[in-house]
């Protein structure tokens, strides 16, 4: 599970919501982190991790923005709660810890400007104290910011599919849909008026649609089964490996306005279709950055080449896709006025496999989120848009036959 305490990070939208909620317990890990502590003097700012073990701690700085990221392994959280202004100090803006994979844990600190570790060392139990992972951190002037040589994050070999074109396979093979549970791990997206979390929504929405669309013999393939981050351009490596024919981005949205209400299907577009599309697409894209991932790596150019590359077939096929989904949950659900929407997300650029990012409501409305939460709820969502699947395919063959 994650949790932030950030109170300036302009990123992070509702997740500043997370510093208010209660402690995530893990008692399945033989590794707890107790606690994590900042504190300043005489303008340098300290780190302290406090655990059950000694743990091995990897360190590492990134910028835009400046953030320090320590890497360890798999752990249960069993943090005390405390006030948002015990959790920043000195130029440090707050702090956001959970599951980065299922074989690592993450804390990322957000620091409001360029800095050096000046040092880093362990404290062994004392004094009714437990280990302690200590980091000491100097203010530097940006240009004598270095960046670490040890980064985390996927390589580009992994991360980037290929753009060769699918082999044709077999007519009569089974449709292979692809659900994209939104966020999770260290990413928790939106956070519900009682709490919930983005990324549960959305895990436990996916498993009820896999079944369903198991049950009416498709092959279906999950981007993440469990509470792990992965990559945005993970996701679509996913949906091009599997030789995806459909690809479903699950997602629940939060705004400052309680009263809005209803779902909504997007499909990519270069430009917005209006302001609230553009910023929500401008959130969605952020989530690897929340995650603590080095992005500097990545080319300018690498957004512009997969727009381009997207064929204006995929284009149009995820549009009629979108059209028919929101005829079917229309039945099901409530929805927006403009119910189907463009907008640039990231998670949607697979230049061959038709894809649409579905909100399936606001989680900061009271009404939607409760929804969401009902089991009952998710199945009837669930077999409405796999009626829409449905749909779309039988389209697709009439189509295609003539």
């Amino acid at each position: 599970m994650w949790k932030t305490t950030s109170a300036i990070s302009v990123f992070l939208g509702a997740v500043l919501l997370l510093g208010c909620l209660a402690p995530v317990r893990a008692a399945s890990a033989a590794s707890t982190v107790s606690d994590i502590r900042v504190g300043a003097h005489a303008g340098r700012v300290r780190l302290v991790l406090e655990s059950n073990q000694n743990l091995k701690v990897k360190t590492f700085a990134l910028a835009s923005p400046y953030r320090l990221v320590m890497d360890l392994p798999a752990v249960g959280w069993d943090l005390a709660k405390k006030k948002a202004s015990a959790r920043r100090a000195g130029f440090v803006a707050g702090f956001r810890y959970g599951q980065f994979s299922p074989s690592r844990a993450r804390v990322v600190f957000d620091l409001k400007r360029s800095f050096v570790i000046a040092k880093q060392f362990t404290l062994s139990p004392r004094g009714g104290k437990g280990w302690r992972f200590v980091v000491d951190l100097k203010p530097v002037k940006a240009s004598q910011f270095v960046k670490s040589a040890s980064v985390a994050g996927v390589s580009p070999s992994k991360d980037h599919a290929s753009l060769k074109p699918k082999r044709r396979r077999a007519p009569d093979r089974k449709k292979v849909v692809v659900i994209d549970p939104g966020h999770g791990g260290i990413d928790p997206g939106a956070i519900g008026l009682h709490g919930v979390y983005e990324k549960k929504i959305t895990l436990a929405m996916a498993r009820v649609l896999r079944r369903t669309l198991i049950a009416r013999q498709y092959r279906v393939v999950m981007t993440r089964g469990r509470d792990t981050f992965v990559r945005l351009r993970g996701r679509i490596a996913v949906a091009r490996r599997a030789k995806a024919d459909l690809f479903i981005s699950l997602h629940a949205d939060s705004l400052k306005r309680r009263n809005v209400r209803g779902a909504s299907v997007y499909t990519l577009s270069e430009k917005a279709s209006d302001r609230e599309a553009a910023g929500l697409a401008a959130k969605e894209n952020k989530a690897d950055l929340i995650a603590g991932v080095d992005l500097s790596g990545e080319s300018s150019q690498v957004t512009n080449i997969l727009i381009e590359l997207a064929q204006r077939e995929t284009m149009n096929l995820s549009a009629r896709f979108a059209r028919v989904l929101v005829s079917e949950m229309r039945k099901t659900t409530r929805f927006l006025r403009k119910s189907h929407r463009f907008a640039g997300f990231a998670v949607l650029k697979a230049p061959d496999v038709p894809s649409v990012l579905l909100e399936m409501g606001y989680l900061s409305n009271a009404l939607d989120e409760a929804q969401l939460t009902r089991p009952r709820y998710r199945a009837r969502l669930s077999k409405a848009i796999a009626n829409g699947i449905d749909r779309y395919f039988a389209i697709r063959a009439k189509v295609q036959k003539k």
